[in-house]
């Protein structure tokens, strides 16, 4: 099957070539980027000799008309307008900003400073969480690819969530991400000088993943109120680690809240959750599409810790938005996918 990507000059774009290049299915058939037409090695000289492909501008009738499915890895306020052209063509699309997430109006210009999609287009693009909205993924044409950070938040608070056993009103989201989850945009926050050997908090309650996170809590317990949720930068390249505190409602156990987890994922591949006592490390799930879950609950004060550790880059971009086009096709949704975490 023929693929296109559009927005390959930046990390989350030249990480899904890698997986494509190696997918058995899915063919590289074309790369875009506004900037100019040079082999996309030019660009990224370790795809020497690995990938002959040119960057091409962007057309709109030829990629709808030769492929079957494009990914856009562009952007927040430059994806909805490139859906637009797609709109009423005979492609699928995965888009992989944020533009198409958030579906209350004026929730996107609030939290993104910019103009919001065609609200016809945000009310057809379907949540990609891949392993909580596999059936609505499987009959859509249009995927809005969740966020790196809500889909290790998410992926840790689904299970509790649902079965309704969280005091609403105590969710409590701290994570930490490798420095490739801001792009290639230069700012002084990224510079090695202000990054190495330091630990800062950054968007301090005013995360754009916030209100994503909320929604989707939302779908699944419609009493979940306003969570905190604070971000930081680490001194790395890749991952995320999330650590969640909730209020149980109720006395559990541990071995209880595990024996949950492992029922809610046993049919999720790429969903490991560690045995009591064990707790992931973010590179250990590094070049992966996996999201590792460890568990605590301190009997004590009636709180449950929840650790998610996604690679941001795989888990939390490009290899979801692979594992969603495996479930749109009806593949496997490992296919392509499968490949060992990076270590050390």
């Amino acid at each position: 099957m023929k693929v296109s990507v559009i927005g390959t000059t930046g990390y989350g774009g030249v990480e899904l070539l890698r997986i494509l290049h190696r997918h058995p299915v899915f063919n590289i058939h074309s790369i875009h980027s506004t900037k100019e037409e040079v082999p996309i090695w030019n660009e990224y000289p370790h795809l020497y000799n690995i990938l002959e492909n040119q960057i091409e501008k962007i057309n709109f009738d030829r990629i709808s008309t030769d492929s079957d499915v494009v990914f856009l890895a562009t952007p927040s306020g430059v994806s909805s307008k490139l859906v637009d052209e797609f709109s009423n063509k005979d492609i699928k699309v995965i888009d992989l900003s944020g533009d198409l997430r958030l579906k209350k109006p004026g929730e996107y210009e609030r939290w993104y400073k910019k103009e919001s999609a065609n609200s016809q287009l945000i009310e057809e693009a379907v949540y990609g969480l891949s392993e909580w909205n596999r059936e609505q993924i499987k009959r859509s044409k249009l995927i809005a690819n969740p966020g790196c950070y809500a889909t290790s938040a998410l992926m840790g608070l689904a299970p509790v969530t649902k079965a309704r056993l969280i005091d609403t009103e105590s969710i409590i989201i701290d994570g930490k991400s490798g420095t490739s989850g801001a792009g290639k945009a230069l700012s002084k926050g990224s510079l090695f000088a202000e990054v190495n050997e330091n630990f800062k908090i950054y968007k301090v309650n005013e995360h754009q993943h916030t209100p994503e996170i909320e929604q989707q809590l939302l779908t699944w317990h419609e009493g979940i109120r306003p969570i905190t949720f604070s971000t930081h930068l680490l001194p790395m390249t890749r991952g995320i680690m999330t650590t969640i505190y909730v209020k149980l409602r109720g006395q559990y156990s541990t071995e209880q809240i595990l024996y949950l987890y492992n029922e809610s994922y046993q049919n999720a591949s790429f969903v490991r959750v560690r045995p009591e006592g064990n707790y992931p490390s973010v590179k250990e799930v590094a070049g992966s599409n996996y999201c590792d879950i460890g568990l605590h609950v301190d009997e004590r004060t009636g709180r449950l810790t929840i650790v998610s550790v996604i690679d941001n880059l795989m888990k939390g971009a490009a290899g979801q938005a692979v594992q969603n086009a495996n479930i749109m096709f009806g593949f496997e949704e490992t296919l392509g996918l499968e490949m060992m975490p990076l270590y050390p």
